[in-house]
């Protein structure tokens, strides 16, 4: 009997460190199914989108909720790769990915600099030629970073026969590339100047962000003959709320923490596919790990030797 003396339970009393873990344990296990049981449909929900409804489409952020991390930064890694710029624009721009990355938020100042950035390399250079670099740049850094999650939901969309846009404050040539490429309907973004056909390094208007993209959105609908209220939105930032207040179905994708307020406030739907719900917590994309560290401080490191010379 002896032998089996490891099938036995033995009582060993708990200590204060073990009642400690197994609390925590016992929590963090009801907490993640608690933020699943949220961020997933629920029976009462009706089928959506609906199947044939002409009148209804889908509008999708582009950073962070479709793709980790920033086209415009995606792209300027691709530019630097064909030397339309030197080292140490790279270094600002890897260390505004980083930054972006693992906030996971928009800064509006690291937004402003990487378009004045790109703006000027662009000058003086073709339209075509940026479009046809595009396609490049997206097949070495931005197809492998598309949220397989979020593309399903736009998928549902397509099958269902509705309309979809990606709505993104990037240049809308890379907008319009990376929606050709996902089979969307096309796409509205930020429209830099050109004259025949050649960049002037201005800006038409404002970048598409924040207020201006649910104002894109109304005019679109209203071309397009679209009812809002049967239409869906995505986004990952609280930046959107005004698109996203816009549609009849909101959808709050990979959240950061003000927008996931917001989302429960107003009961809309949440959907995070990102890995971890710590990930979730703080905002940072999967795969960001630790390869986004030691990039960004590569990058932090580069520029603080830089600023010493």
């Amino acid at each position: 009997m002896a032998a089996l003396g490891w099938l036995t339970p033995r009582r060993r009393s708990a200590t204060a460190r073990s009642v400690l873990a197994g609390e925590a344990s016992a929590e963090a296990a009801r907490k993640s199914t608690q933020d699943a049981q949220l961020d997933q449909p629920t029976a009462e929900e009706p089928q959506f989108p609906v199947h044939g409804d002409a009148l209804a489409a889908a509008f999708f952020d582009l950073d962070n909720t479709v793709m980790q991390g920033a086209a415009l930064f995606h792209f300027g890694r691709g530019l630097y790769k064909r030397k339309f710029f030197e080292t140490r624009d790279l270094v600002r721009f890897a260390w505004q990915q980083a930054w972006f990355r693992l906030a996971g938020i928009e800064d509006p100042e690291h937004m402003q600099d990487a378009r004045d950035s790109a703006l000027s390399i662009v000058q003086g250079h073709r339209v075509a030629e940026l479009m046809s670099i595009g396609e490049e740049i997206y097949d070495e850094y931005m197809a492998e970073r598309i949220w397989p999650g979020t593309r399903a939901l736009a998928q549902a969309h397509l099958d269902a026969g509705q309309r979809v846009w990606l709505v993104t404050a990037a240049p809308v040539e890379i907008a319009q590339v990376i929606a050709r490429r996902l089979g969307l309907t096309g796409a509205l973004g930020t429209v830099a100047e050109s004259v025949d056909g050649v960049y002037t390094g201005k800006l038409v208007g404002e970048p598409l962000h924040g207020p201006a993209k649910a104002e894109a959105v109304r005019a679109l609908a209203a071309a397009e003959g679209l009812d809002l209220s049967r239409c869906a939105a995505y986004s990952d930032s609280h930046n959107d709320i005004p698109m996203l207040s816009l549609v009849g179905h909101p959808y709050a994708i990979n959240p950061d923490t003000k927008l996931r307020k917001h989302a429960r406030g107003l009961d809309w739907r949440l959907r995070d596919y990102r890995t971890g719900r710590k990930a979730a917590k703080v905002g940072i994309p999967a795969a960001a790990g630790v390869g986004a560290v030691a990039g960004g401080t590569a990058a932090a490191i580069a520029l603080h030797n830089r600023r010493r010379r």
